[in-house]
């Protein structure tokens, strides 16, 4: 095929092509709409065009204190301006943004800093004292830059250098930033929380964070000056990049330091939010939460949730708050979510327990990411698209990490066939949507036989005692292992083990049926979810029943 004609005198140039960064949205929200409300935060109101003045102020001021292209900063901040405002500023001047998870240890939190390099750290007074032992195991000099909240009113110190408003105050509000030399640049680190062993560093690019804030307007139909509550944290996965996506519909980011069923509720009305994040814990908080915080709310409110499979009561709980709910999934490797489980107009007048099944699938690939797929690891060819055959889910295209930081082995492993493989058990429908089965580590084999804890997890959170569950293989001398089921019940609620067992057994095959059964509040991370690896080590304490 003769193509020379349509590459003859037909050159890339700035006229007709340009990188994508999602640092022009910010641009372009303080030049069409600079009077625009982007933050509310307590008593602090600032519109877009104050919010671009400041990131300006805050690349100006790193960059004159030596901070560069390809440097790291770190930032240890709840969901507060600062953090929006560290997005933009930050890779203004070529430099990545390490958002730090709060939740961590010193120890953890050192490695961090040293493995990728601050140069730099924003902390928040109330992450002082942690951050004071994890700088102490430093390898290198950071420049560290105080914050002090004006909505925190608890306990911490300044430890740094300068304080964050000072450090704006000599910075250029029209400080003359440009987009990346190339959309493959990396603009985050983010650290995974691994289980095992030191976490690995996941590099974002420009291109991947563009193309996954504008799929989540797209898989929201997002409009124009949504106003989003900030209930997820920034510091995961960059908040499923949505300070961008606020940033393209300019938008306002209403910060919360912390999540709190009565000040979630209480924001919903006085700011009018219109759309949140978060994982299954935060929805579940809102749905139990007393009846007397949930009235008074007018606007349709669009919540999207990931970590697990919205259950039924789940779903009629925020039907009876006026809430939409949208279920993505995704991983720190993809943006967060990259696929969503798109629901389809005639789903509505099915029963709410055939509405809960459909709606509990990872579904179908982010617009703009290029492929989901359930593939065999071994032979990398598609299983059956027939509901039962399990391979893995594996993800392709833009909304993909560049890989792990000085780490290529793990990189290659990562992402080899061309594919980037999830380590999640899943199968594909005959309509294209996929649902997980389980994590590979998670899978219980008993007696020869696999049994998926999340098809137990959904048997149980169907009875309308149990708030939050998580199962895990118990070792058995019989059968090798055996489903164990942790349990946090309801506040109020009673039931005993004897009743879930028989519960799960009008439900289940009886060798799916835990055999063991323990009531208690589940550990979980900072962004609510369960952490199985936890209970793991709590399985081989637990007695089991005779069922």
């Amino acid at each position: 095929m003769n193509t020379g004609m349509y590459e003859e005198g037909l050159d890339k140039t700035a006229a007709n092509f340009a990188v994508l960064t999602p640092l022009t949205f910010i641009e372009r929200a303080a030049s069409v709409y600079p009077q625009r409300p982007a933050i509310a935060h307590g008593a602090v109101r600032r519109t877009w065009a104050d919010t671009y003045a400041r990131t300006r102020r805050l690349a100006s001021a790193l960059q004159a204190r030596g901070i560069g292209e390809g440097d790291t900063v770190a930032a240890m901040l709840p969901n507060i301006p600062e953090m929006v405002e560290a997005h933009f500023g930050v890779p203004m001047l070529g430099a990545v943004l390490n958002a730090l998870n709060t939740r961590l240890d010193a120890n953890t939190l050192a490695f961090m800093l040293n493995h990728g390099e601050a140069k730099a750290v924003l902390i928040d007074r109330e992450f002082a004292g942690v951050m004071r032992e994890a700088l102490a195991q430093a390898d290198h000099p950071i420049l560290v830059i105080d914050i002090d909240d004006s909505e925190y009113t608890g306990p911490g110190e300044r430890i740094g250098e300068i304080d964050y408003e000072s450090l704006l105050a000599s910075g250029d509000p029209e400080f003359a930033w440009t987009p990346p030399s190339d959309e493959w640049n990396a603009i985050c680190l983010n650290y995974t929380s691994g289980t095992t062993g030191n976490p690995k560093g996941v590099v974002y690019h420009h291109r991947g964070a563009y193309t996954n804030a504008v799929s989540n307007i797209l898989e929201w139909d997002m409009p124009k000056h949504a106003v989003y509550l900030w209930t997820l944290p920034m510091f995961h996965c960059n908040g499923w990049c949505f300070p961008w996506t606020v940033a393209a519909r300019a938008g306002v980011n209403v910060c919360l330091r912390r999540v709190d069923a009565k000040t979630i509720f209480d924001l919903i009305r006085s700011e009018g939010v219109t759309h949140y994040c978060g994982a299954p814990i935060v929805q579940n908080l809102l749905v139990n939460a007393p009846e007397e915080m949930k009235h008074g709310i007018t606007q349709r409110v669009h919540a999207m949730v990931a970590g697990a499979a919205p259950p039924a009561a789940m779903i009629e709980g925020m039907e009876r708050l006026g809430f939409e709910l949208t279920h993505v999934y995704g991983l720190t490797e993809v943006y967060g979510p990259a696929a969503v489980c798109a629901q389809q107009a005639e789903w509505s007048t099915l029963d709410i327990g055939e509405r809960a099944r459909l709606n509990a699938r990872q579904g179908v690939r982010y617009h703009l990411q290029d492929a989901v797929r359930v593939l065999n690891p071994l032979t990398m060819e598609p299983v059956p698209a027939d509901g039962e055959t399990i391979g893995e889910i594996m993800f392709r295209g833009n909304i993909t990490m560049k890989g792990y930081l000085k780490n290529a082995a793990a990189t290659q492993e990562a992402f080899r066939g061309g594919w980037f493989h999830t380590g999640d058990l899943a199968v594909a429908y005959p309509d294209g949507y996929v649902r997980i089965k389980d994590r590979s580590k998670d899978i219980i084999i008993s007696g020869g036989e696999n049994i998926s804890s999340i098809e137990v997890e959904d048997v149980l959170y169907r009875h309308p005692a149990v708030l939050a569950v998580a199962v895990v293989a118990k070792p058995d001398a019989r059968w090798g292992e055996t489903p164990c089921a942790f349990v946090e019940l309801k506040a109020g609620a009673t039931v005993s083990a004897a009743d879930l067992i028989a519960h799960c057994k009008n439900h289940l095959a009886g060798f799916k049926v835990p055999r063991a059964i323990e009531f208690c509040e589940l550990p979980k991370t900072s962004t609510g979810k369960i952490q199985k690896f936890e209970l793991r080590k709590r399985a081989g304490s637990v007695t089991a029943i005779d069922v």
